[in-house]
This record gives C-alpha cells, sequence and structure tokens, in this order.
C-alpha cells in the first residue's frame, strides 16, 4: 500500500526529481512547484505566473539547494530554500520543453522540445553552445551519460534513439526501434506471446551508473536495454511486463544494486527489473552453448550429463527475465524517482493524480 504525499498540489504532478540530501522537487500543471523533504512534508510551493504546465525539474549536481524547471518553451533556476521567484529564467527552446537534464559537471543544460531540437546551454556563459538537431519529430527524453559529462543519449516520437558527443553536431549512433521491433515480431511469429500492436514511440530514457547501459520505454509496451561500445550501441535485453505503452523508466541506483531498473506504464503497473540477473543468464547461456558445441564435435555429448544443466538454465533465464516486483498502481505513471531516507529507499510516483505516492522498497 502506497503512502501519500499530499498538500502539494493541486493539479495532476508530471515529474520529480530528488537531490543527495533527500529533498524532492515536483512540478505539476498549471505552474506548480513545490519541494518536499525526505519524510513528505511540503516545504516550499509556488506558482508560475504564467501558469505553464511544469514537464521537467532537475536538480544541480554540485549545489543541492539550486534546481532547474523546464515550463512551456522556457527555463527557470531556482533556490529550494526559497521559493519566491526564480534566480534566473531563460527562454532558450523555439519550442514546449519536455525534458531537461544537467551533466554531472553542473556546466552544460540539454532541453528537449517538440521540434526534436535539443538545446545544449552553458550555464558558466549563459548562453546556448550547441544546438542538436536529428530527431524529426518530439524528442521525448533525454540523459547526460555518468562519467562522460560532453556525451548523452536521447528518444523521441520518431522511434530514434541516438548517441551524441557535444563537440558534434550530429549523433555518433542512431538506432530506429521500428526496425527493431520488425526483427522481434520475425522472431516471434511461431510463439504465443501477445504483442501490442502499437508503433514504438519512445517516451522515457534512462543511463545506469556505468554510463555505458540505458534503457528506453516506448508505447508498444516494451521496455528496450542497450550497452554501449565506443562510438556505438547495441540492443542487449526487451523485457516484456506492461499491456500498454511505458510511459516512464528509471534506474535506480542503488549502491548495492546499481543496475535494477523500474518501469510506470500506462496501464498502471510499476515493474522492478534486475538487468544484472539478465546478464549473468546471458554468460551461462553461452557458456552453456559453447560446451555443448565442444562436446558435440568431440562426439563427447551425452544427454544424461548436461539434462540437469539445462533445466537449472531454463529456470535461470525464465526468472530473470521476470520482473523482481510488480506493483498494481492503478494510474498512469508519469513519473518515476527514487530517494534515501532513514536507510530505507522509496519508490515516489508522480500519476494523474495531485499526490505523490511512496512505495518502500524491499531489502534485497
Amino acid at each position: 500500500m502506497a503512502a501519500k504525499w499530499t498538500v502539494g498540489h493541486t493539479s495532476t504532478v508530471l515529474c520529480l526529481n530528488a537531490n543527495s540530501e533527500g529533498l524532492v522537487a515536483s512540478g505539476a500543471e498549471s505552474g506548480e512547484l513545490a519541494i518536499w523533504s525526505s519524510d513528505g512534508t511540503c516545504v516550499g510551493q509556488v506558482k508560475l505566473e504564467e501558469q505553464e504546465d511544469v514537464a521537467c525539474v532537475a536538480f544541480s549536481p554540485l549545489c543541492p539547494s539550486r534546481f532547474y524547471a523546464a515550463h512551456g518553451e522556457k527555463i527557470s533556476i531556482w533556490d529550494s530554500r526559497c521559493l519566491k521567484i526564480p534566480t534566473d529564467l531563460f527562454h532558450i527552446n523555439e519550442d514546449e520543453i519536455n525534458c531537461l537534464r544537467v551533466n554531472e559537471t553542473d556546466a552544460l543544460l540539454a532541453a528537449a522540445d517538440d521540434s526534436g531540437a535539443i538545446k545544449i546551454f552553458d550555464l558558466m556563459n549563459r548562453k546556448v553552445s550547441r544546438t542538436l538537431r536529428r530527431h524529426t519529430n518530439i524528442c521525448s527524453s533525454l540523459s547526460f551519460r555518468p562519467g562522460r559529462p560532453q556525451s548523452l543519449v536521447s528518444c523521441g516520437l520518431d522511434m530514434q534513439v541516438m548517441l551524441w558527443n557535444l563537440q558534434k553536431a550530429r549523433p555518433l549512433f542512431v538506432i530506429n526501434l521500428q526496425e527493431l521491433a520488425h526483427e522481434e515480431e520475425e522472431q516471434q511469429q511461431n510463439q504465443q506471446a501477445t504483442q501490442l500492436l502499437n508503433p514504438p514511440l519512445a517516451h522515457s530514457i534512462t543511463v545506469a551508473r556505468c554510463g555505458n547501459i540505458f534503457a528506453t520505454g516506448a508505447e508498444d509496451g516494451k521496455v528496450r536495454v542497450f550497452r554501449v561500445a565506443g562510438t556505438k550501441f547495441e540492443q542487449e535485453a526487451v523485457l516484456q511486463g506492461h499491456s500498454m505503452g511505458v510511459s516512464h523508466v528509471h534506474f535506480l541506483d542503488l549502491p548495492s544494486h546499481p543496475y535494477y531498473l523500474v518501469s510506470g506504464g500506462n496501464d498502471g503497473k510499476i515493474l522492478l527489473w534486475d538487468f544484472e540477473s539478465l546478464e549473468q543468464n546471458k554468460v551461462l547461456q553461452k557458456s552453456f552453448h559453447r560446451r555443448n558445441r565442444k562436446n558435440s564435435k568431440k562426439g563427447q555429448y551425452q544427454k544424461m550429463d548436461t539434462s540437469d544443466t539445462t533445466e537449472s538454465h531454463k529456470d535461470q533465464h525464465s526468472d530473470s527475465s521476470l520482473p523482481k516486483m510488480s506493483i498494481n498502481h492503478g494510474e498512469k505513471v508519469n513519473w518515476l524517482c527514487a530517494t534515501e531516507a532513514n536507510d530505507v529507499w522509496k519508490l515516489l510516483v508522480a500519476d494523474q493524480t495531485n499526490t505523490i505516492s511512496v512505495y518502500s522498497l524491499p531489502e534485497f
């Protein structure tokens, strides 16, 4: 059963973000911003004069009290200790902003908008340093890669996922999710798995702490996990557990489990995945097949000797491809965020209501 953080908003909560000290910022429709302590107490509220929906909020990685908010075509900077007026305001995008992120050095801010453009804003010099144009439809989400402050990944409703180096105007590598979906359909033709017919419009993207693993959530109900290698990336896994579009994905970044990934969908489900166990299973699977090929070539393949291994492998594959936890939240998920309070990790959920739902994550 979820706890509820109330009082902070009167409109639908659209976005969440937490800083390193457990403070949480939330943005809602009609220009509402709120700041929460880790126990759910609303410690600050403000309503923007133009009442534009607040689509995204992001804390500074170096200054815990500073956070950025995207509303309409503008970005404002706030001091969480005094929510009266913004400390700064920029109008750098040409269309409505969907997502903003700050790199780990707090030097660059990236803002993706409805035109498909990504504006890179130099926070020190207060100017746009580069505009990235390759998405042909709405750019819905982006994320900087940890350990690589000049690198980011993006996705959009053009079904494109892109890897960027900010020193170049063009993406280093692009994958079309529709092409991946066609390949997946061909592979599943002989299976009885339920297939959504929705196109894989990409709604959300998240990067793991290592910087080389990232995931997207799409309208076809799938979470796709990718691995970056040099200037390219390839699909590592397809996670299927939602019956409708996946609206948000988020690597929890737990200290003991850096590859725990949570996804929220339009079906009202919240699923927790363990990508590390998927990777371990893949290694075991490759090792098992290598042993089989080696034994077969030598004429030493014995069915009795490998039956237990085969059964064990099947069980592990089945278990690791399923979510570790499933929550029937009941409302379409807008945003997911994790924060720690008193040594307990909590999952915060923004949905179609004006409250924030809070789930305590069990100890794994």
